[in-house]
């Protein structure tokens, strides 16, 4: 077994039998690998061989068996856009044997491109508004171009259930909540009782993301700002694309000229306002957004649900306590919306 990188091990002595069993380059050759990623979440390693350059993916040792099908489901995602207009890594291979490596794993092209998540934007987008809003039509873009994926001819029926698909979500996440909460969330109950009252009366299936965000995103190498590639595929499905479109904005404030558009993960400082990309995405998309405040209000409300998962099991983490004010401020905000909101169900 070969030592790479960091504190994972990946025995490239069995990758490459593997690969000589596939029709990838570099038939024979010795496997080159660094560790991109590791931890308790998906590991992510460098592999080259050959003319081959790719990226591997694989659950660590010890996470769940279950996992396993997370990263398979990731596969077929990825596989089944190739050949569309959705930025997304090259899928190069899959093996669903554990016995090979330790666990089932697939191969990606590995991308030249920049994350906005490396703590400082490359120079041509730090300063420059044009540059930076280039950064933020780009993320709004990918959602659009995940709504515009023919998904039945793609291979992709059956990886979710769009029919139903708003009638679940309610009912599903607060199922989650009342299994991880241990203390009082004001809102929750407002927000969730408006939820359940206002459910879209239609809408249209489309490849959704599930975790849609800068932090899931990578950008191509200089000007102007466009996608290299949508990352991170676990909670992929075919649902409601205007969910992640709410997810991404959620957050997002009207007015990116005050001192609170740099205060996030991300410095949205001198990017479009929510409103300004909210009218992006329905004109480059062709969908109405009429019913706005009932996905805003569902994804705070389902993002605070989820953070207070973390925030329950932080045991001491400190990044995972700090999801606790986040969540009151998450639901909070859902509630106030969901007060104030004249949104009404037709049809």
């Amino acid at each position: 077994m070969s030592s790479v990188t960091g504190t994972v091990d990946l025995d490239t002595t069995a990758l490459g039998e593997w690969l000589d069993t596939t029709d990838l380059p570099g038939r024979g050759a010795p496997v080159e690998c660094d560790l991109v990623a590791g931890g308790t979440q998906n590991e992510i390693f460098e592999i080259r061989r050959g003319e081959l350059h790719a990226a591997l993916r694989k659950p660590p040792a010890a996470a769940p068996l279950a996992r396993d099908e997370g990263i398979l489901r990731e596969w077929r995602i990825i596989e089944g856009l190739d050949g569309t207009d959705v930025p997304h890594t090259k899928a190069l291979g899959a093996c669903t044997d554990s016995s090979v490596i330790g666990r089932p794993f697939y191969l990606m092209g590995f991308v030249d491109g920049w994350s906005p998540m490396g703590g400082v934007l490359p120079e041509e987008f730090a300063t420059d508004p044009e540059a930076r809003s280039e950064l933020a039509y780009a993320l709004i873009g990918g959602i659009v171009s995940m709504g515009q994926v023919d998904w039945r001819a793609r291979g992709l029926e059956g990886l979710g259930r769009p029919d139903g698909f708003h009638d679940r979500q309610v009912e599903r996440w607060s199922r989650f909540f009342e299994r991880v909460r241990n203390r009082e969330v004001p809102g929750y109950a407002e927000a969730t009782a408006w939820l359940d009252a206002h459910r879209p009366a239609d809408f249209v299936p489309g490849v959704m993301h599930g975790d849609y965000q800068f932090a899931n995103v990578m950008f191509k190498q200089g000007r102007p700002g466009t996608l290299a590639a949508i990352i991170d595929w676990e909670m992929g499905t075919i649902g409601d694309p205007k969910l992640d479109l709410a997810w991404a904005l959620q957050a997002w404030p009207e007015d990116t000229n005050t001192p609170e558009a740099a205060n996030g993960y991300m410095d949205l400082t001198g990017m479009p306002g929510r409103t300004q990309l909210l009218d992006y995405y329905a004109e480059q998309s062709g969908r109405q957004v009429d019913d706005w405040d009932y996905y805003l209000i569902l994804a705070k409300w389902k993002m605070a649900i989820v953070l207070e998962q973390g925030f329950q099991r932080a045991d001491g983490d400190s990044k995972l306590l700090q999801f606790g004010d986040v969540v009151l401020e998450a639901m909070k905000g859902a509630a106030e919306l969901a007060e104030s909101s004249d949104y009404k169900v037709t049809g």
